[in-house]
């Protein structure tokens, strides 16, 4: 069966073909069939459908690709974020209140927390996800944590060094031979990517590169925490590994920003981090400049980005990180599949899947210029309405 949407007054497609950033196609539509975008035109030249739905002059673009989540938890931070709001430092050993609530939580509860998530995360328009482990930080809390993830997503991430828990205090060369070892032979049949969060209080380039290489050796694909409460290694090691993104990047000198414009190491940028923490936003002028891939997404975590909305992300990377709004969107969905290493998702071009929101809204523009606004009046996953 064939969908046909037209009367479409602004149609984002990212066509990297296109002479703007956003290959935006104006009285536009466009043909689904069998889950991918088959023609994309002006609604004057629109093909016959069995089925056509007139979008009365609405936005149409692409649904969001958030490539960077933390959803399998249990437990509240709410007090530490008064905390920081009062004036507390944000320190990563937070992450350890949430190891302990998640370690005693049963399979049914993560499951019921991660699909209340991405419930949000869909109705906020973004249709692909990635979701991390991370708080579990034993074997087989990890490998669960996985095993769950992978009920919602293709795009599952081992975590297990997200920080040394407590009872390998003294002995962190041990947890990262357990990372290495039995727990990561437990986790990879779960996971596409690995990840490391290679900070202050977290690991450092030698254990990241460590943990990394031996991910590598059972057919995992690299990511790293880089950068976030320092500069630091963090986005060295990345670009040494090859990871397909080094998320964060808050602190960056030039020699990263240079590292990051000579590879295909995208800069994946997290506003609600720096929201949620009152620290310095990333520069992303600085970045798109150079001529880094940057993508948005939401962090969404208990401790310091609890918000799974990408156009609120897209609404402070605009509004004090520098991007134009047209980056803005690109970064949010172009970006997020280039984080991922997808090129069927985050555009809206012939053979790319119809994963698409159709907006309250005449333009995208008002994502950002209506903040807090529920824009978002249709969510579609390969041709299929999902709101």
């Amino acid at each position: 069966m064939t969908t046909l949407l037209h009367n479409v007054g602004e149609l984002i497609t990212n066509d990297p073909a296109a002479d703007d950033l956003l290959g935006v196609v104006t009285d536009a539509a466009l043909v689904i069939d069998d889950g991918r975008v088959a023609w994309v035109g002006p609604s004057a030249a629109a093909p016959s459908a069995d089925e056509a739905i007139d979008c009365d002059g609405a936005a149409v673009m692409p649904g969001f690709v958030d490539s960077h989540a933390h959803l399998v938890f249990a437990g509240d931070r709410s007090a530490e974020f008064a905390a920081r709001m009062a004036g507390q430092l944000y320190a990563a050993g937070g992450i350890r209140t949430t190891v302990a609530a998640t370690r005693a939580a049963s399979d049914e509860e993560l499951r019921a927390r991660v699909a209340h998530l991405v419930g949000e995360l869909e109705r906020q328009g973004s249709t692909t996800y990635e979701i991390k482990s991370g708080y579990g930080l034993t074997t087989p809390d990890e490998a669960r944590s996985l095993r769950i993830a992978a009920e919602f997503t293709d795009e599952t991430t081992f975590l297990g060094a997200h920080v040394v828990p407590p009872e390998y205090d003294g002995d962190r060369s041990g947890y990262v031979d357990l990372v290495c070892g039995d727990m990561l032979t437990a986790c990879a049949p779960h996971a596409r990517w690995a990840d490391v969060f290679c900070d202050r209080g977290a690991f450092d380039a030698d254990e990241t590169t460590a943990i990394l290489t031996a991910a590598q050796g059972r057919g995992l694909m690299p990511r790293v925490h880089a950068n976030q409460l320092e500069q630091g290694p963090g986005v060295a090691v990345a670009v040494a590994q090859g990871a397909a993104s080094a998320d964060h990047c808050t602190h960056l000198s030039d020699a990263d920003v240079a590292l990051l414009a000579d590879s295909d190491t995208v800069a994946t940028l997290l506003p609600g981090a720096e929201f949620s923490t009152r620290s310095p936003y990333p520069d992303a002028r600085r970045l798109i400049d150079a001529g880094v891939t940057v993508a948005l997404a939401t962090d969404c975590n208990p401790g310091s980005s609890y918000t799974t909305s990408m156009p609120f992300c897209i609404t402070v990377g605009v509004r004090d990180m520098h991007f134009t709004v047209a980056e803005a969107l690109w970064s949010a969905t172009a970006g997020g599949a280039a984080a991922l290493r997808r090129t069927d998702v985050g555009g809206l071009t012939p053979g790319q899947r119809a994963d698409l929101m159709i907006l309250d809204a005449p333009s995208a523009l008002h994502l950002a210029y209506r903040p807090g606004v529920d824009l978002i009046a249709q969510v579609w996953r390969e041709g299929k309405r999902i709101r």
